[in-house]
């Protein structure tokens, strides 16, 4: 009963998945219908073609030269005729499933950036790029060629399977022997090639993790001589994965060695039956070639359409693990208007940054990390921040930014006039961010500032290097500006990618700054002219910076304290 209960589950969650995978299917279907339309001609050519073998054998035989010529010119045109449309076929195939593959690939990976970083976080990156590119590959593929293969092989098996019937019945029950073993053998199928395809599915997501945290903590590895202890790991990983697979080939192999010899059985009775029917005189050697033509026809046919249940299993898999990753509310930018009109006000005049009565909790954990915070910030002043580590300060700095929402209270911007807007993603736009981690991307200096205003100019970005107390050291590059930043800033010092970051931020000119530790890599004297560069300009927007050093807290007019307890005084 539970096994019966546990196969109906499983096909409920396949048809959920496949009811959501043919929400891009449907975005296809002139594309799919032309597939199906060159499927139907493709199937007529080759029915046409045995056919036509048919009576061509018959008139060799009977000698018959009217029939042989017509016979022979039709064989030969159909047989051109199958060549072309494969040809076309493939071309068109070609062409949609790529462009498929970008949109559908595009699409989910547009929902990822926009889901909400404690939803998307909860999975592991390398787990996401193995769902972004493997998972993707096998919906896109899906898309495109598995309902137009259903149609095309359905019809060439209903076709052959008519033509067989048409000139004899018992030669076309012979042919379908096979069908009651798939019949009785599906619910195996289904939930053994399932298992099977999660289970590879999550250890190559595990492989590809471990294999991209160890490339992105080398330096570390190396230094605590743990080198040979993370090699041993890997292995175990793909001896895992391995082991996972070969039980997964040793039944597909099992299986494909049973349908095997089923479908050599059936071809040797639909052979054997043939050939009593031509002994005995009741059909023609075209018949018998048209018979031995068609009912292998029918059984790969059959067979096809069978071999097309793993690959829905597989399939349905795969969408299932994009499902995991597409599920949660994406961030839509709805306030834009609102905000755009706000900051325009803001950028001209006065504005305030409020929070009122702000508590939050990461989820699963019972205590607040912050708790009835009340604050109103004006535009000129600079605030800062301190407290232990891991009580608050970078979280509330999330909650500015909208990152994450607070579970109780509310934060706004107000400007002068009184017009209020929460904080949420539209609001990004009014803010900058220098972050505690310091972060370099793939490109040159020139790359990782102009991610922020790609319509800034060359004085614009010396401009924030200097402020930033960077242009020196660019300058002396033999590429200057242009010199490339390897992956994570791995040719830079901590301190270089620090100030990287904060002229970033400055270029970005927002009208709300915040600084997360954003000179802890720096010495002093670099530090205090960093700072002094950047009050000095910072006019009448709002700067926030959290701190471990007395020496920042000089730069700001007040100073408030995040206590143990997730609340906040001067």
């Amino acid at each position: 009963m539970d096994k019966t209960k546990n196969f109906r589950q499983i096909l409920k969650n396949m048809l959920f998945e496949w009811k959501w995978l043919f929400g891009f299917i449907i975005r296809y279907k002139w594309t799919l219908l032309l597939y199906v339309a060159l499927g139907v001609v493709g199937t007529a050519m080759s029915l046409g073609t045995a056919v036509s073998g048919k009576y061509l054998i018959d008139s060799v035989i009977s000698r018959d030269k009217e029939v042989l010529l017509g016979a022979a010119a039709f064989l030969l045109g159909f047989s051109v005729l199958q060549i072309l449309f494969q040809a076309l076929s493939s071309w068109v195939t070609a062409v949609v499933s790529s462009k498929a593959h970008n949109e559908i690939r595009s699409e989910i990976y547009s929902h990822v950036l926009k889901s909400s970083v404690d939803d998307i976080g909860k999975f592991h990156s390398g787990d996401l790029l193995n769902r972004l590119e493997s998972d993707v590959s096998t919906i896109s593929s899906a898309v495109i060629n598995f309902i137009p293969s259903v149609f095309t092989r359905g019809l060439q098996f209903f076709g052959s399977l008519l033509l067989v019937l048409y000139y004899d019945k018992t030669m076309a029950l012979l042919a379908l022997m096979s069908a009651p073993l798939m019949f009785f053998s599906s619910r195996i199928l289904v939930k053994t090639i399932r298992k099977y395809s999660k289970a590879t599915r999550e250890l190559n997501g595990k492989i590809l993790a471990y294999s991209e945290e160890s490339v992105q903590n080398i330096q570390i590895i190396k230094a605590f001589d743990i080198t040979r202890d993370y090699i041993d790991k890997f292995k175990q990983v793909l001896e895992n994965y391995r082991q996972v697979k070969l039980s997964s080939d040793k039944f597909s192999i099992f299986m494909t060695m049973i349908l095997s010899v089923v479908g050599l059985v059936v071809s040797y009775s639909c052979y054997g039956w043939g050939v009593y029917r031509l002994w005995q005189g009741l059909i023609t050697y075209g018949t018998m070639t048209l018979f031995l033509q068609i009912s292998g026809s029918l059984t790969s046919s059959f067979g096809s359409l069978a071999a097309l249940a793993p690959s829905s299993i597989s399939i349905a898999t795969a969408a299932g693990r994009v499902m995991e990753i597409t599920c949660f509310d994406e961030e839509s930018d709805e306030d834009k208007d609102k905000a755009l009109k706000i900051l325009d006000k803001c950028e001209k005049s006065s504005f305030e940054l409020v929070l009122e009565n702000v508590s939050f909790s990461y989820e699963g954990k019972e205590k607040p990390i912050l708790q009835d915070v009340s604050l109103t910030v004006s535009s000129g002043d600079t605030i800062g921040l301190v407290g232990p580590s891991g009580e608050g300060k970078t979280t509330l700095f999330k909650l500015i930014l909208g990152i994450i929402k607070p579970t109780e209270g509310r934060i706004y911007i107000k400007a002068s006039d009184g017009e209020e807007i929460n904080i949420s993603d539209s609001t990004r736009r009014f803010c900058s961010y220098v972050p505690q981690h310091v972060t370099a991307f793939s490109g040159s200096i020139k790359d990782n500032l102009l991610i922020v205003k790609n319509t800034a100019d060359l004085k614009e970005l010396e401009d924030v290097l200097k402020k930033a107390e960077l242009y020196k050291y660019v300058e002396e590059l033999s590429q200057g500006i242009d010199t490339p930043v390897s992956e994570q800033g791995a040719n830079m010092s901590q301190g270089q990618l620090q100030r990287l970051s904060i002229a970033r931020a400055l270029l970005r000119d927002a009208r709300i700054l915040l600084m997360d530790e954003a000179t802890s890599a720096l010495d002093a004297h670099t530090e205090a002219n960093v700072l002094e560069n950047i009050m000095t300009n910072k006019g009448s927007g709002i700067t926030m910076l959290t701190t471990h050093r007395e020496s920042m807290l000089a730069y700001c007019d007040k100073v408030y304290r995040i206590s143990d307890s997730g609340r906040i005084s001067v």
